[in-house]
């Protein structure tokens, strides 16, 4: 037995193992360059950096952060995914050691005399078994639950990623949509007053009653304006509510201005960018649990020796046992299992998990060509809203000193009431123009540390060697 089990462990197989990164990357997309800078612009070089979150210095918007990240119930779905994962791990671990148990049976005379049948045996076996993992089938079950182990902790990282840029965003339209609210309620007063200076000059004969109408129709526009961005603060503040775990009520409070606009962040190059991004390291990591199930496919056409160990003693008072039975008793055997014909399952099994593996690969390119994606339209969009910031900043500037001067002139007499408000409506819609602008670049330049694959927190110090 010590010869046969010397001779079958010689000639195991070494599972093979799975595709390196950069295989995966060109078998599943080709190639498609990675290692030139993004195309859409020219941002700040350099690494790719961590705790984004505290580049918006907003101490309101990290409590929000870390508020979901212990209550948004969306998050606590992908950490069980995540534990479950880890127990599958240690149960495709299980079948490498050797399984060892214990039985037992007895029981109690009945009274009155004679046995009690269902207890004719007494005795107590242990018993010990270990299949040899002759092909690697184990193994690669073992490496494929491995691999899926991995790619559910990278699918929680970026969760928790996608939850921080939630609220970052959320927050930062609650902040627009409430000043929003705030500056078109002053324009319904202004329009109002402007309304009653129309209808006064219409009575004094210095307008008509075509200029009172559209006045007075102003005003209601103004109005539905109000309704509708009132209704958009309380919308926006009860996404962040539930993206919080907490009751969808619209009672958080909000800055009253945005905080300044962080400096660009260093974007580094797409190859860096695909070799940390949670998700694309989570796809590419089922390309490598799917190659290790064809091996384990593979390996469950071949011949299966299960090594089978036991030792027990037994009695009885109802039953005579042999008299060349030794008691306690023991044997040590072998169990050979040889498939020989399954109606074609394990060979369909094979080309069923092939097929995995090339959706795998598609996934992961797919997984990777929307990274990339998102990237480049971040840098774009950043580009962009940056040159639509300056010019409406000007625009509002220029429309505040219009109202300086126009209250000046009133003062002075060279021009009325009338003239006042209207360029109090003009110097508020440019103000709302701006606000919308700087909500939506805040919300990119959040977009653009989500695709990059950037952690919004300083990740915890590795642990020594």
């Amino acid at each position: 037995m010590a010869a046969l089990l010397t001779v079958l462990v010689s000639g195991c197989i070494v599972p093979r193992r799975p595709p390196e990164p950069e295989e995966i990357r060109h078998q599943s997309m080709g190639d498609v360059g990675l290692d030139h800078p993004w195309k859409a612009g020219q941002p700040a070089q350099g690494e790719i950096l961590d705790n984004w979150l505290a580049s918006f210095g907003d101490s309101t918007l990290d409590a929000l952060v870390h508020e979901a990240l212990v209550a948004n119930p969306d998050l606590r779905v992908a950490a069980s995914r995540m534990h479950q994962a880890g127990e599958l791990l240690v149960q495709a671990r299980a079948p490498l050691f050797p399984w060892l148990g214990v039985a037992g049976t007895g029981g109690l005379k009945a009274s009155g005399g004679g046995g009690d049948p269902s207890s004719a045996l007494q005795g107590i076996v242990a018993a010990a078994s270990w299949e040899l993992d002759l092909w690697g089938r184990m193994r690669y079950a073992r490496n494929a639950a491995s691999e899926d182990n991995v790619s559910a902790q990278a699918d929680y990282q970026f969760a928790r990623q996608s939850i921080a840029a939630a609220v970052a965003r959320a927050w930062f339209t609650a902040i627009q949509l409430g000043q929003q609210a705030r500056i078109t309620g002053e324009m319904v007063d202004s329009s109002g007053q402007l309304a009653k200076l129309t209808e006064d000059r219409e009575r004094v004969g210095a307008g008509t009653d075509v200029d009172s109408a559209m006045a007075r129709a102003n005003v209601h526009n103004l109005e539905d304006a109000r309704a509708q961005a009132e209704y958009g603060r309380d919308q926006a503040l009860r996404a962040l509510e539930l993206l919080l775990g907490r009751y969808p009520a619209a009672e958080i409070a909000t800055r009253t201005d945005f905080v300044a606009m962080p400096p660009p962040p260093p974007v580094g190059v797409p190859l860096a960018m695909l070799e940390r991004r949670p998700d694309v390291v989570a796809a590419e990591r089922r390309v490598a649990a799917a190659f290790n199930r064809i091996g384990e496919a593979k390996a469950a056409m071949l011949p299966r020796i299960t090594l089978n160990l036991n030792f027990g003693a037994f009695k009885s008072d109802i039953l005579t046992l042999q008299d060349d039975f030794e008691n306690p008793t023991g044997g040590v055997g072998a169990r050979l299992l040889a498939p020989i014909y399954q109606g074609g399952t394990l060979r369909a099994n094979v080309r069923v998990r092939t097929l995995q593996q090339q959706e795998a690969l598609a996934a992961y390119a797919g997984a990777a060509l929307r990274a990339l994606g998102d990237v480049e339209n971040a840098i774009a969009a950043g580009s962009s809203l940056a040159r639509r910031v300056t010019a409406l900043g000007e625009a509002y500037r220029e429309q505040k000193r219009a109202l300086e001067l126009t209250e000046t002139s009133m003062r002075v007499g060279r021009s009325d009431r009338r003239a006042l408000e209207q360029q109090r409506l003009s110097e508020a819609n440019a103000h709302i123009a701006l606000l919308g602008v700087q909500a939506e670049q805040l919300a990119q330049r959040v977009n653009l540390h989500l695709a990059l694959g950037g952690s919004f927190e300083t990740p915890p110090a590795p642990p020594p060697q």
